[in-house]
């Protein structure tokens, strides 16, 4: 897989903090996710001097943060995408136009003018652009907690699995019934001694097909239970697990403990933007415009009747977003690029 541009840092100061300074582009985009990267690419293959801004260190977003090895199924083109693999590869795509990556800044305030937006950041850092694409995933997140696990916290309880390896030969306890706690069993079960999820109810918000994988492996299922407690000296070696219906108490190994309870999202600065909001995701319009005239959202924040949260409907957006911009960029241009086949 082919390695993505090296990110475009600002000027730091000589104490190695980043020194209070300003970038301009045509578009900023706010977040370097998968939908943020695929919007620089698109960005760039239509002209656009092109921003992306992040609070984190580096891009890829919640994939690179939070589970990076594991395997995406839903991503057109490929059967199966390592999440790490993706974030490379929407990095080099996007890296043929040279995108200036600004990270490790918070966007702040924003300021929507007649002709410019400007976002001023955390750090002390100004950007100016023509207009801005939010895509910023759902915003800053926060696990949501597994109470019996408070006292082991980062001694074998873990909200995410960044490397795998780190849980090979041990016994996993898996705490959850979505996505990726169902992810997480079928990436673990060849690698752990064992692998065990509980949830508390007998049916699951998890992909059906995922979900039927994983009930035909060695990976144990436990329904409409609850962890009740973990035990150890130190680390997590074991927790009860406590049936709804009857009371009946188990104890089963776990050197490792994947709470996968689901995250709180929160806008954080962005909600006193003045942006219209539903549930804590920015509303649009057809062309992916918030109320703003020069702001528009995509990805995972941006919200509107029919939406369906995945990677691949954040790369449509992406493009519907940037096609629509240009025309308020330049009132000249067109909407429609024409297909990029024909520009080969």
């Amino acid at each position: 897989m082919s390695q993505p541009v090296q990110p475009v840092q600002p000027v730091e100061s000589a104490d190695g903090a980043s020194a209070a300074t300003s970038a301009e582009a045509d578009l900023l985009i706010i977040g370097a996710g998968p939908t943020g990267l695929y919007a620089a690419y698109y960005a760039g293959f239509r002209g656009l001097k092109v921003a992306v801004l992040d609070s984190l260190p580096e891009i890829g977003g919640q994939i690179t943060a939070m589970y990076p090895e594991k395997m995406i199924y839903d991503v057109a083109g490929f059967p199966a995408v390592k999440g790490q693999d993706l974030v490379d590869a929407l990095g080099a795509q996007a890296g043929q136009f040279d995108p200036q990556y600004l990270l490790g800044h918070r966007a702040e305030h924003l300021e929507h003018g007649e002709d410019f937006v400007t976002v001023t950041c955390d750090t002390g850092l100004v950007v100016t652009a023509k207009v801005v694409l939010i895509s910023g995933g759902i915003g800053t997140f926060s696990p949501r907690p597994l109470p019996a696990a408070d006292a082991f916290t980062g001694e074998g309880v873990v909200f995410f699995v960044p490397r795998l390896a780190e849980l090979a030969d041990l016994d996993v306890l898996i705490v959850g019934g979505g996505d990726s706690a169902f992810d997480w069993a079928m990436s673990l079960e060849p690698l752990a001694k064992s692998v065990t999820l509980v949830h508390r109810r007998d049916k699951f918000r998890a992909h059906e097909h995922t979900v039927q994988r994983v009930l035909a492996s060695s990976v144990e299922v436990i329904t409409s239970s609850e962890v009740a407690a973990l035990h150890g000296n130190g680390r997590v070696e074991s927790a009860d697990i406590v049936a709804k219906l009857d009371g009946a108490t188990r104890t089963v190994p776990a050197q490792a403990v994947v709470a996968a309870l689901g995250f709180i999202a929160d806008l954080g600065p962005m909600s006193r933007w003045g942006l219209e909001q539903r549930k804590r995701h920015i509303l649009v319009d057809s062309t992916m415009r918030t109320n703003y005239a020069r702001v528009f959202a995509a990805g995972d924040i941006a919200d509107y009747d029919g939406k369906v949260k995945l990677i691949a409907t954040g790369f449509g957006e992406a493009a519907t977003a940037v096609n629509n911009a240009m025309t308020v960029i330049d009132p000249a241009a067109k909407v429609f690029p024409g297909h990029s086949s024909d520009s080969g």
